[in-house]
């Protein structure tokens, strides 16, 4: 194949669907050899000026395409996804033999974890994915955007000066840019729809305890820090609920697995969301919201009357200020990387000794307000997730859905220095630069399913909706997703990535 004819069709084959793509080589109109290798030279022209993937293995993809290629010709079962390029997030995601620096921290470079996450597991033996690398984080998670001191910011493929939102950003971003058709996202805060709605992709987060989460030594650590998940983060709501079919069921080894009986999630996709009762909430009641922000929802908004819903705006009934509640958020969340860092002590690497020097001054900021929390300081901070949980209840005791921003503002520029941070203000009201701006973390307060899909572009850049539904109605939130999808479609806007310049 020519080098030219090879350009085009990797760029064909870059924005097909992972169904799609599934779908030609069951048919055998593809090899999954021809698909990876196509996606290997896509991504080795266009990752250098985007920084997405932060760790790549060719060589132990190509030898998996093999594999796939070998039983695709001898007739043994297939999975969904036999054949498809993803990756995992360089985050709490492993892959035997596979690097995990927990977001760019330095020191841990060449830190190898020898276990599976869910995600991985999953995918490879039920799904049939093949994972070329890892994709960029922000350290520990903590903050929304993508940015670390070893690698760098992952760039928007909608405008290379501007951040693709954290903490899963280099997943987000290789996704819109057509290197990946799926990738995985892991969501404490929001990360995996915050570069979502940053990136203009879709980004599901299920209901908590429907995809396994595999937290040791403490397997309760999911709990009770923010709501913990693993999800996927793709350019269709049809490969977001394949991957939960994957993804969802038990699993002995958590502790809050969930026990139901299996579901097709892609049967939601086709259903009719007439008659469903919509609440909308253009703030959550107490975070200010950029207007530009405002607007590209309220416009997106009107989708879901026209497929025959109904939406009325609420109030949830929050009193408490936006900044005590990130603070909560960040007390809680930070309780779970000081666990990390200590067994990551055990195994003899002092972080917070002769590497402090890896962690961003806000990150040590909270990790000495944090030590100096108390016992009765951390159920007084549970205390104040249960009044999120409360409010979201009253809500869905008369609505189906909750709408509302995925986020405050519009995508940030990229600091120079490894440390990106969201905006200190919006509308000249004070909020925390990590967190604050974003407009998911209360629902990892409450383990809601929610979903962050692309409301269309204001200047160019994308912004996103989150549509949360009812404990364990996942269906209702991919249903609600697929239906705007039919009546907005946004793949049209790629054609902004597509033809980015190669140089930052």
């Amino acid at each position: 194949m020519s080098d030219v004819r090879r350009a085009l069709h990797s760029d064909e084959l870059a924005y097909l669907s992972a169904q799609e793509l599934a779908a030609r080589i069951r048919r055998r109109e593809l090899s999954p050899v021809e698909v990876i290798d196509d996606f290997i030279r896509r991504i080795e022209v266009r990752n250098p000026s985007l920084n997405a993937l932060v760790y790549l293995d060719f060589e132990g993809a190509r030898a998996s395409a093999k594999e796939a290629e070998r039983a695709l010709c001898a007739g043994e079962p297939l999975g969904p996804l036999h054949g498809i390029p993803s990756a995992l997030k360089d985050l709490f995601d492993f892959k035997p033999g596979w690097p995990a620096s927990l977001g760019g921290i330095r020191a841990l470079k060449h830190h190898v974890v020898n276990g599976y996450c869910a995600f991985c597991e999953r995918m490879e033996k039920r799904g049939g994915a093949v994972f070329l690398g890892k994709t960029n984080s922000s350290l520990m998670g903590f903050r929304g955007t993508c940015d670390n001191y070893l690698f760098g910011p992952t760039r928007n493929p909608f405008n290379l000066s501007k951040n693709s939102g954290g903490s899963s950003g280099g997943s987000a971003a290789a996704v819109a840019d057509g290197l990946l058709p799926i990738a995985e996202g892991t969501d404490a805060g929001g990360s995996i729809r915050i570069p979502s709605a940053w990136c203009g992709v879709y980004g599901y987060k299920a209901s908590f305890g429907r995809v396994p989460f595999l937290v040791r030594p403490n397997a309760f650590g999911a709990a009770d820090s923010p709501f913990l998940f693993e999800g996927p983060i793709t350019r269709t709501v049809e490969d977001a609920a394949v991957a939960l079919n994957v993804l969802a069921g038990h699993d002995p080894r958590d502790p809050f697995s969930l026990t139901d009986p299996a579901v097709d999630f892609t049967a939601a996709t086709r259903r009719s969301i007439r008659g469903l009762k919509i609440a909308y909430s253009p703030n959550l009641d107490v975070f200010p919201v950029d207007g530009k922000v405002a607007e590209t929802v309220g416009r997106a908004l009107m989708a879901f009357e026209e497929a025959g819903a109904h939406v009325q705006e609420v109030k949830l009934g929050i009193s408490r200020s936006q900044r005590e509640l990130s603070d909560v958020w960040s007390r809680l969340y930070m309780l779970l990387n000081l666990q990390a860092i200590e067994n990551i002590r055990r195994d003899g690497i002092d972080l917070f000794g002769q590497h402090r020097a890896d962690f961003p001054p806000e990150y040590l900021a909270w990790v000495e307000k944090t030590n100096r929390m108390s016992g009765l300081d951390f159920f007084r901070d549970q205390a104040v997730r249960t009044e999120v949980y409360d409010a979201f209840q009253r809500v869905f005791e008369e609505f189906d859905l909750l709408v509302t921003p995925t986020l405050a503002c519009p995508p940030v520029d990229n600091s120079s220095d490894g440390n990106t941070i969201g905006p200190t203000s919006i509308n000249g009201v004070e909020i925390d630069p990590l967190i604050g701006w974003c407009l998911t973390y209360f629902v990892n307060f409450t383990g809601h399913p929610a979903a962050s899909i692309p409301a269309g572009l204001s200047e160019g850049l994308p912004v996103g909706m989150q549509i949360i539904g009812r404990r364990n109605a996942d269906s209702d939130v991919l249903a609600a997703s697929a239906a705007f999808e039919r009546l907005r479609p946004w793949h049209d806007n790629y054609r902004i990535c597509r033809e980015r310049p190669l140089q930052a």
